[in-house]
C-alpha cells in the first residue's frame, strides 16, 4: 500500500499529459535544461571571479599603498 507500482505512475503520466498537452510538456522540459545550463555556467564563471579577487585586491593595495588622502573631519551637529 505504501509503493506505487508502474501502473499508478502510467496513469499519474497520461493524466498529466491530457491536462497540459505534449507541446506544453516539451517546452517545458526545454526550460528547465536551459535553466540548469545556465545555472552551471554561472557556478564555473563565479569560481573564476572568486579565484581572481584575491589577486586584484592585492594589486589594489600595492597600488593605494602609495596614494594617502589626508581630510580633515567636520562636525555636522554645530
Amino acid at each position: 500500500m505504501g509503493s506505487f507500482s508502474i501502473w499508478h505512475w502510467l496513469v499519474v503520466l497520461v493524466i498529466v499529459m491530457l491536462v497540459f498537452g505534449t507541446k506544453k510538456l516539451r517546452n517545458m522540459g526545454s526550460d528547465l535544461g536551459g535553466a540548469v545550463k545556465g545555472f552551471k555556467d554561472g557556478m564555473k564563471t563565479g569560481e573564476d571571479k572568486a579565484e581572481q579577487i584575491p589577486q586584484q585586491a592585492a594589486a589594489q593595495q600595492t597600488a593605494s599603498a602609495d596614494k594617502t588622502v589626508d581630510v580633515q573631519a567636520k562636525d555636522l551637529n554645530k
